[in-house]
């Protein structure tokens, strides 16, 4: 009866460095299914991504391979995925060539909210655009300074203001329009006592009570 237990017992493992497994980015080995109307030309050392809306090229590491499985659908394979580089590039680089498909066939939409008192945007002509270097307009917001806080619209976004306190912004590339939008944000951050400023998208912020003596 004895024995059979120490049987068991050493039967039983508790340990994992017995069973090793083997490094998987569960990102990176992801499917990416795209349009037709969207095309894939990976080279040795890069990708190009065209769609309706326009192209992007992106760089790729020796180490990555693109499949194409079947027709409209590829997959991302790195030599080794035990190396830690390796494994880290191949979600990131998975993200970033299925943002660029979205980007050429759709674009990115992100919604900004002027919230305060008198606080309001204007879309108008670009006086300065040779300077700027815009695409001929900029945004003129009343955001609780003494003076109007004036914006250049990059070449590479679209803007609209369908409402005095709303503005919308649209660009092919994900990243690109993230920094645009911050910018504007930073011109008048939420603050946390009256909720003032300006919001991207859902954006929310915690009210505190002010300090009173």
């Amino acid at each position: 009866m004895l024995c059979q237990r120490q049987v068991a017992i050493s039967a039983r493992s508790f340990s994992t460095s017995a069973c090793l497994q083997r490094h998987v980015s569960h990102i990176g080995s992801l499917r990416i299914n795209y349009p037709s109307a969207v095309t894939l030309t990976p080279t040795s050392t890069d990708i190009t991504i065209s769609g309706p809306l326009g192209a992007t090229t992106l760089p790729l590491r020796p180490y990555m391979k693109i499949v194409f499985p079947r027709e409209s659908c590829m997959t991302l394979h790195v030599d080794d995925a035990e190396v830690l580089e390796q494994r880290q590039m191949w979600g990131t680089t998975r993200t970033l060539i299925y943002n660029s498909i979205i980007g050429v066939s759709e674009g990115f939409t992100v919604p900004l909210h002027l919230v305060g008192v008198g606080y309001r945007a204007v879309l108008e002509d670009d006086p300065r655009r040779e300077i700027t270097k815009s695409n001929g307009q900029r945004l003129n917001l009343k955001i609780g300074y003494t003076h109007s806080v004036y914006v250049p619209i990059p070449p590479h976004i679209k803007c609209t203001v369908p409402f005095p306190t709303k503005i919308v912004l649209f660009c092919t590339d994900k990243q690109r329009l993230g920094q645009f939008a911050a910018e504007i944000r930073n011109k008048r951050k939420p603050e946390p006592y009256k909720g003032k400023g300006i919001f991207i998208g859902n954006e929310t912020i915690k009210i505190k009570k002010s300090k009173r003596k």
